[in-house]
């Protein structure tokens, strides 16, 4: 089947073949399908009934053929974690350490902020000095010295993926079941795991809102990644709120660096953490459990081992060798902050984690538009839960911004935001579900 012939079948509502699907891949990475078959691609893809489970997974696999995957030969599993993206959730930074010091290897291939959601690169060089440039021989060497690595993906890994979703951001096609589980998969895939465990987002600060829409997610990433041959498991955790109390890249590293270092407990983040990495262990084969393997997650967080292997990967990365011990004095600080008091008494109903995460972007914390700068200072810190009860005066949250014009701007946002009425309002589980 031509390209021609395959968006011809789409069109018509068809779902071309596995073979066909994998072909037209191999001819994006490959430079033979042009950027207007793409673009017709996508939106025939998005409009119609879908590739279906096995036109994903033959397009899954043909994008991380595409260019280079890796092969390891190390005295332990290779496993991975995957975000759908949320805001206040810096896990990965982690979950990583901590997986390697259980004794597995993590080539963390992660990306930039999207939208009003956070990403894991921007927070990771928050910290001076250090270099997430992707690189398949320095992802490799770091990965087998420290056994973690995070950095972004190289344009020799699923060169496919980064052809298309170009693509994609201009043509409003990016929110597609199937291009988005391809997307995700073929650059995990490519760095040769044994197993893979995705956090799946639901809730307010979420792409996936409502409970339905991130259990198709999380099943369609499961039932690809199984097809390809890539054992995984996936989690549906709550995004109604922040997950962390931090929004906003030094911000978060400074929550994670609290919860490695025993100055705070960070137990929403241990808890996701420790959940995600219990069930990758069990299908890495390192514990017979995931409830073992949750607790070994805790226990190497709790006892430091962690935070050595924090920082000798940011060492490696480029960071300064003694950020563990001088955290406090090496990350950015915001030239401004204001607090956001509420202005009557009740208990917080709601957040609406994306209009707290566009506040952030506005802060100068994420991207508009691609190519622009950010600023690691800035953010929000000290955000209510909801079902917290508060008194007019108390702090909502705290602003930390780059001038005081700004300031005001994110105060306003923080506080409409956050619903304040009578009653008491209801938390929602962390973990919500699980496919797999």
């Amino acid at each position: 089947m031509t390209p021609a012939e395959l968006l011809a079948d789409l069109r018509a509502g068809g779902r071309p073949p596995p073979d066909a699907v994998a072909a037209f891949a191999r001819g994006i990475a490959g430079g033979t399908v042009g950027e207007a078959q793409m673009a017709a691609f996508a939106m025939a893809v998005c409009m119609g009934p879908g590739l279906g489970e096995a036109g994903r997974v033959a397009l899954t696999e043909a994008m991380r053929d595409g260019g280079e995957v890796l092969r390891w030969q190390l005295d332990g599993p290779v496993l991975d974690k995957h975000s759908t993206g949320g805001v206040g959730d810096p896990v990965s930074l982690l979950l990583a350490p901590a997986l390697a010091a259980c004794g597995a290897y993590v080539p963390m291939i992660s990306g930039r902020g999207l939208g009003h959601t956070g990403g894991t690169l921007d927070k990771l060089e928050a910290i001076p000095g250090l270099s997430t440039a992707g690189d398949v021989g320095r992802l490799r060497r770091i990965t087998g010295e420290v056994g973690c690595a995070i950095l972004g993906a190289s344009e020799a890994i699923a060169p496919a993926d980064a052809r298309l979703y170009a693509v994609r951001d201009v043509t409003g096609t990016v929110e597609s079941l199937d291009l988005i589980v391809a997307s995700i998969l073929s650059k995990k895939l490519a760095a040769g795991l044994d197993a893979l465990v995705l956090d799946v987002k639901c809730g307010s600060g979420a792409f996936a809102r409502d409970y339905d829409a991130a259990h198709d997610l999380a099943e369609a990433l499961v039932g690809t990644a199984r097809g390809a041959g890539c054992p995984a498991v996936a989690l549906i955790t709550d995004m109604s709120e922040p997950l962390a109390r931090s929004l906003g890249n030094a911000l978060e590293v400074m929550e994670v660096m609290a919860a490695l270092t025993g100055d705070d407990d960070g137990s929403e983040l241990v808890e996701v953490a420790a959940e995600l990495g219990g069930l990758v262990m069990q299908l890495g084969g390192l514990v017979p459990d995931a409830d073992e393997g949750a607790a070994r997650i805790e226990e190497v967080i709790a006892d430091g081992r962690a935070a050595e292997v924090f920082g000798r990967m940011v060492a490696a990365q480029g960071g300064a060798p003694d950020f563990v011990s001088r955290w406090r004095d090496r990350l950015p600080a915001a030239r401004v902050t204001r607090e956001v008091a509420a202005t009557h008494a009740g208990a917080v109903l709601s957040i609406d984690g994306t209009a707290l995460g566009r506040a952030v972007v506005a802060l100068g914390g994420g991207r508009r538009a691609a190519g622009d700068r950010i600023d690691p200072s800035v953010g929000l810190s000290d955000v209510v839960r909801v079902g917290e009860q508060v008194a007019p005066g108390d702090a909502l949250a705290l602003v930390h911004a780059g001038g005081a014009e700004a300031a005001e701007a994110a105060v306003r946002a923080v506080r409409a935001a956050v619903e304040v009425g009578p009653g008491a309002g209801a938390g929602v589980p962390l973990i919500r579900g699980r496919v797999g």
